[in-house]
């Protein structure tokens, strides 16, 4: 996982530090030890409890679901929007062009 600066943190070390504040060690003693924002630290232990069924919330796998299902949406949405516009263009290709009278 990356965090905000563009850390990557290895989920071995996320699932120790989530060990650790299961002991019962403080958040912001582990932050100020490990060099991890305190506010990460936060998310990591609110995410695990929704993940656990703990809390109320999205799952770390229904996120992920639901972030691949918008990406789909979105491509499906521009494939619709360029059908549109070839749809119209050979309509308009397929209407013949009106005949000139010669009145002479």
């Amino acid at each position: 996982m990356r965090s905000r600066n563009g850390r990557a943190y290895d989920p071995q070390f996320r699932e120790r530090i989530l060990e650790l504040i299961r002991s019962g060690q403080s958040v912001k003693k582990l932050a100020r030890e490990y060099e991890v924002h305190f506010a990460t630290l936060y998310h990591w232990k609110k995410q695990a409890e929704v993940d656990a069924g703990k809390a109320p919330g999205l799952t770390t796998d229904e996120k992920k679901e639901l972030s691949r299902l918008r990406r789909e949406v979105e491509v499906l949405r521009e494939e619709r929007d360029i059908l549109k516009k070839a749809a119209a263009w050979f309509a308009q290709e397929a209407v013949p062009a009106p005949k000139k009278r010669s009145d002479s």
